[in-house]
């Protein structure tokens, strides 16, 4: 997958969790989750474009942990919304799989910078 490709990707999965988010309850927890998730699930689009702009291997890499730990948050809000049926599961899902791959993929990305910054 190209660069240009992963940044759309993650611009669509920002556009996504922006349209779920107003879609979610107007309670106190639905609105408390919803501040949360609206951040980590839209800063990886911003984290992951400044990678690619970096200075250093050192520095894509630092900046590429701030995409996987606002990834991770993500699923974890995702996770929390289905398992307390705030919405529906099978809506969701489709959101929460590309979360978890999106994760995968940038956790590959910095485990192959390392080793060719260590090599």
């Amino acid at each position: 997958m190209t660069e240009e490709e992963l940044k759309k990707r993650f611009k669509s999965f920002a556009v996504r969790i922006v349209k779920m988010v107003d879609s979610m309850p107007n309670t106190i927890s639905g609105r408390a989750i919803a501040s949360q998730i609206v951040r980590s699930g839209t800063s990886p689009s911003a984290n992951y474009r400044a990678a690619c702009i970096s200075k250093s291997e050192k520095d894509f890499i630092n900046k590429l942990k701030m995409v996987e730990e606002e990834l991770d948050e993500t699923v974890h809000w995702l996770e929390i919304i289905m398992e307390t049926n705030m919405m529906s599961s099978n809506r969701l899902q489709p959101l929460y799989n590309e979360g978890k791959e999106l994760l995968s993929i940038i956790v590959k990305s910095i485990v192959t910078t390392r080793y060719h910054l260590n090599s």
